[in-house]
């Protein structure tokens, strides 16, 4: 067995406790909120007896213990539970929204790199020049400016005052019919079946909340890049590089940039886990159908199956990611974690 895959087993092993203490936290934290989910199915104009033979159907009348046992039970089967909201079963809701939160982010941080990332090594470069003070502006601004408040402007001025934006309404217009499912990712599924004109449409429905999430995000991308890159940039292997003759580009980015890469690395699954789970804003002033929007009504209602199936899945998420991020570390310098 290689070091490599002994290394992604060691981590995979390492991530089941993790996801079996999720189980157990996310199932005592939704029994104790507010609100009795029978009570919201049954109706306004419901009395005792109909609650109480709700609740008795949902299992909401045993024991604690015994809630937690069967609904164990069910996760080993693969069954996440019915969402009360939709009445659609968890794992299909999921399925739905999932690739639409994904796609908003994945999108969002693309945008957020290209931008960052170029600017944090230029300002690491040129400290103290009018490049370095605008890397720190935006920083600012990023941290500063709500995502909420960076939608609102953004539809007011592209889409109200410019008309150049679609109307910020869901992933398509209705104009265009959505792509046949392959992956749930529009873009992709329009280009697998060639329908330009909606990965198009597609595409356009996705600037708006991308450059939202983009602004909010980029803020400590650009700022881990130039921190990692000034410490690589005053150590002694740069300026031993420098010495023995090497060319300013091959100095800059086969060396200070691929060791400054490991923050920056770590700063991006950071950023991705937290956009991922708090974007919720963000769709919503976007009628964005994603899981965060889903999470938040099923909060309100107290439905458990949804909320139980949100945070499994974001928890799943993050174990994937931070495996993903042990994998990019190995590639990006091999003397780490494969032993």
């Amino acid at each position: 067995m290689s070091a490599r895959l002994k290394m992604i087993l060691g981590r995979v092993a390492q991530a089941i406790p993790v996801v079996m203490g999720v189980v157990v936290i996310s199932f005592l934290l939704t029994r104790a909120m507010p609100g009795d989910p029978a009570a919201y199915f049954a109706g306004p104009a419901a009395d005792e007896a109909s609650i109480a033979e709700i609740r008795e159907a949902l299992g909401l009348d045993k024991p604690l213990f015994q809630q937690f046992f069967l609904y164990v039970g069910d996760l080993v089967r693969g069954d996440l539970g019915t969402s009360l909201t939709t009445g659609q079963t968890v794992m299909s809701d999921l399925a739905a929204r999932l690739p639409a939160s994904l796609e908003l982010t994945l999108v969002a941080l693309l945008l957020s790199c290209a931008i960052a990332i170029p600017l944090g090594v230029l300002a690491a470069t040129r400290p103290g020049t009018w490049v370095d003070h605008m890397c720190r502006i935006l920083v600012t601004a990023g941290v500063s400016m709500p995502t909420f408040f960076t939608g609102i402007v953004l539809i007011y001025v592209f889409y109200y005052l410019a008309g150049l934006a679609p109307s910020p309404l869901g992933r398509l217009d209705f104009i265009y019919l959505s792509p046949p499912h392959v992956t749930g990712f529009y873009l992709i599924d329009a280009a697998l079946a060639g329908d330009w004109e909606t990965w198009f449409g597609a595409f356009k429905q996705l600037i708006l909340p991308a450059m939202t999430l983009a602004l909010f995000t980029l803020a400590p991308i650009a700022r881990m890049t130039r921190a990692a890159m000034l410490s690589a940039l005053s150590s002694d292997f740069i300026r031993t590089a420098r010495a023995a003759g090497l060319g300013s580009r091959k100095v800059l980015y086969g060396y200070a940039f691929r060791n400054a890469l490991l923050p920056v690395v770590t700063t991006l699954g950071m950023v991705f886990s937290f956009t991922l789970g708090a974007n919720v804003l963000v769709e919503k002033v976007f009628a964005w159908p994603g899981i965060g929007s889903y999470a938040v009504e099923a909060l309100v209602v107290s439905d458990y199956a949804a909320v139980q199936g949100f945070v499994l899945a974001m928890a799943l998420l993050f174990v994937a990611l931070n495996l993903v991020i042990d994998i990019a570390y190995a590639l990006i310098d091999p003397r780490i974690g494969l032993n």
